[in-house]
């Protein structure tokens, strides 16, 4: 298993503000309706849910909230319809991103993403045209404080692809989209306790982006699609140095 990769910097993420407190807390609270109206709202029976919950515990979405959700998701007087939807195109420099959205309005979804592809140097593009730059892997996250080498003996016990020490505060682990819950379950039986297992995309291959202008365009676009309410995730294969995203820190 590798002990180090940089994909974790093809998919940015930037730490939300308090006044984003809301849009964010809405993107969780769309997965745990959806998790729950398709799997129900037992947590230990369905481990969509239970992995939704997770994070939106992590990110401190309240009890209440998430309570409400599941509600919401189990037909406890709600009508809200959301549909999965991805879409694929390419920013500046070439750079293929995928966008992962939740929606009750496709056109008005699509209309806004096509519409910041366009703003910030990209294009749109049919669905399938990216998508197989990246592969989907299931990924669970553990705290460092964790043994690290039994982390990693039980993991591979268990048919885990990769192990990633690439984050200043948690290990990484990567398995089969198929074996996510089986891994995640065994190694929590094993007494290892994650913070997150979720699915994910990761770039077969990245670009790597050197000009600033070119960054900037670009980052701006990520940002843009990340804020938007229907979005839940955005994956890039662009590879930015560290030394190129100090420079424009601050103008995207």
């Amino acid at each position: 298993m590798s002990g180090h990769s940089k994909w974790a910097t093809t998919k940015h993420k930037k730490a939300k503000v308090d006044s984003q407190r809301a849009v964010v807390f809405q993107k969780f609270s769309r997965e745990i309706i959806v998790a729950s109206r398709l799997g129900g709202g037992d947590l230990k029976a369905n481990f969509r849910l239970r992995t939704a919950v997770e994070k939106a515990k992590a990110a401190g979405l309240p009890n209440d909230n998430i309570k409400r959700a599941i509600d919401k998701g189990t037909g406890a007087g709600s009508s809200e319809s959301y549909e999965e939807l991805t879409y694929e195109g390419y920013g500046a420099g070439g750079v293929a991103i995928v966008v992962e959205a939740m929606t009750d309005n496709r056109n008005r979804t699509a209309g806004d993403i096509r519409s910041y592809f366009t703003k910030f140097n990209g294009n749109l593009g049919e669905t399938g045209c990216v998508g197989w730059m990246f592969k989907q892997y299931g990924m669970i996250t553990f705290s460092k404080d964790v043994d690290y080498d039994k982390l990693v003996e039980e993991a591979i016990n268990l048919g885990a692809e990769d192990f990633l020490d690439d984050d200043e505060d948690e290990y990484k682990i990567l398995t089969a989209v198929s074996d996510l819950q089986t891994i995640s379950e065994g190694l929590e039986q094993a007494g290892f306790e994650h913070i997150t297992a979720e699915f994910t995309r990761i770039p077969e291959n990245t670009i790597e982006i050197t000009d600033e202008k070119t960054a900037t365009s670009l980052m701006r676009l990520i940002d843009k699609l990340e804020e938007h309410d229907d979005v839940q995730n955005v994956y890039s294969n662009a590879d930015i140095p560290d030394e190129v995203m100090e420079k424009i820190e601050g103008t995207y």
